[in-house]
């Protein structure tokens, strides 16, 4: 199988992209000189036999009401098992357009008004997002810093638990923005604690598949059937093979009675059809997509090897934090000495990059940056000129 060029650059101008697009709706700018690299979509073309596989669906012609055949279940079943050594079983499968919608129908079914729900910050905003906006109060678990990534801190944890006896904990692994995998017995540790208070785990494992050659990957299914009764993964072929627009995310619930429940959530809202295409790409993806996912694993990680050493050179003051997945990179700008607003202003104004401000994650991303890895090296070296320029 001959792989793409990832170095190859395509223009998303004009294609209803919101990274490219829609920087003005968004982010009030309206600039054509600035580098978009705030979105966590990569800018690279999908594997040909998705593309394929939409076009013959296309030229079908015909778009009636559509639901998941054994093909696409199977499909998804093999993948995690080939991938990721992990055994997962038809029934545990239920869908919904998005894992945001998803988590968000969940935070309804799993909890009450002005409930709490915790976040190990610093968090993905739309996780925060969905609290607030469902009527519940974000609880905030701070991950530590420390010179290997960041860690859990499960006193604090503990501490949240047994004073607020929160229903949900909202899990990002790997996690977005610092990248860190968390291992075997992390999440143990978590899921003794939480099982201890009656608090459900949701892990939001969007990422699982995007893993750099020093990580590994552990889902909290890898754990074992005795935490069955109290945890819910969320996965997707979108983010590892480019497929954001086309919605389709996978809830896997091993309890029967949760899984139920869900289920009735999805029927009262009316989710019960699928779109086709969404069901086409996704079932290719995971039928053809393991040559093209390792070219784009070594490349990811080639990038980011070749960002961290050409900021360690051109930008000492920009720190990289270590990570074992994603292709976002998460960086500690706080040398600067700027507050978050100057420090976008310089980011724009003299990089001339959008980048995520990482005080858009919680309290614990004040000075912090999240940039988007997963592109053409070109535009990391743009983003690297650009850096050295805030201190010229």
């Amino acid at each position: 199988m001959k792989l793409p060029d990832f170095n190859q650059i395509i223009d998303r101008y004009n294609t209803s992209s919101v990274k490219w697009d829609f920087l003005n709706r968004h982010l009030h700018l309206n600039k054509s000189d600035l580098l978009p690299m705030w979105v966590s979509d990569f800018d690279f073309q999908c594997q040909k036999e998705v593309l394929q596989a939409l076009h013959s669906r296309v030229d079908h012609g015909i778009f009636g009401y559509s639901e998941r055949d054994d093909c696409y279940y199977q499909t998804a079943i093999d993948w995690f098992s080939r991938r990721h050594k992990l055994t997962l079983y038809r029934d545990w499968f239920t869908s919904i357009e998005g894992v945001i919608p998803g988590l968000a129908l969940l935070i309804q079914m799993l909890s009450k008004p002005r409930e709490g729900v915790i976040v190990q910050g610093p968090y993905y905003a739309s996780f925060a997002k969905i609290i607030t906006m469902n009527g519940r109060v974000v609880i905030e678990n701070p991950l530590l810093e420390s010179s290997e990534g960041y860690k859990i801190d499960y006193g604090h944890l503990e501490q949240m638990l047994e004073q607020h006896r929160p229903p949900l904990l909202l899990l990002c692994n790997p996690h977005n923005p610092t990248g860190r995998c968390w291992n075997s017995d992390e999440l143990l540790q978590l899921l003794m604690l939480c099982k201890r208070y009656g608090t459900t785990v949701i892990s939001d494992e969007i990422w699982a598949d995007l893993i750099l050659p020093w990580g590994k990957f552990t889902s909290i299914l890898h754990l074992g059937s005795e935490w069955h009764s109290n945890v819910i993964v969320a996965t997707s072929a979108s983010k590892t093979f480019g497929l954001s627009s086309l919605r389709i995310s996978n809830f896997l619930i091993p309890a029967p009675e949760l899984r139920r429940a869900f289920i009735d959530r999805l029927n009262a809202h009316g989710l019960d059809v699928f779109n086709a295409l969404s069901m086409t790409a996704a079932t290719a993806a995971y039928q053809h997509g393991d040559v093209w996912l390792d070219g784009l694993q070594s490349y990811l990680a080639e990038n980011r090897c070749w960002f961290e050493q050409a900021l360690t050179s051109a930008a000492p003051w920009c720190r990289m934090t270590k990570a074992e997945g994603t292709y976002l990179a998460w960086l500690d700008c706080r040398d600067l000495g700027l507050d978050d607003d100057t420090l976008q202003r310089a980011l724009l104004q003299k990089a001339k990059i959008v980048v995520s401000m990482g005080l858009n994650f919680g309290d614990q991303g004040k000075g912090f940056i999240r940039i988007n890895l997963g592109c053409p090296r070109q535009y990391l070296e743009k983003a690297i000129t650009g850096l050295v320029q805030l201190t010229s």
